[in-house]
């Protein structure tokens, strides 16, 4: 069996719907194809404001880039729209 590790970022508003839809189906076809998939969940966009006051992390850009993938979903929203 074969390891993958894959940042999760949600996003914000739709997105979070759809990256959820999106992992499902993943974790379906990841299952079949007999490959183990670690998930990495980070924030960005206006769910990284929120919590940490800046849209990307290093933190979230150094796992990113150590990832075998990323799952990225849309990100912003009028609340973030001054930012």
């Amino acid at each position: 069996m074969s390891e993958k590790n894959i940042v999760l970022i949600p996003g914000d508003g739709i997105g979070t719907e759809i990256i959820a839809a999106a992992k499902a189906v993943c974790d379906v076809a990841f299952e079949k194809a007999n490959v183990k998939v670690n998930w990495i969940d980070k924030k960005a966009g206006g769910a990284s404001i929120d919590v940490y006051g800046v849209p990307l992390t290093e933190d979230t850009i150094e796992a990113c880039k150590a990832a075998d993938a990323v799952l990225l979903g849309a990100v912003g929203g009028p609340k973030w729209d001054n930012v």
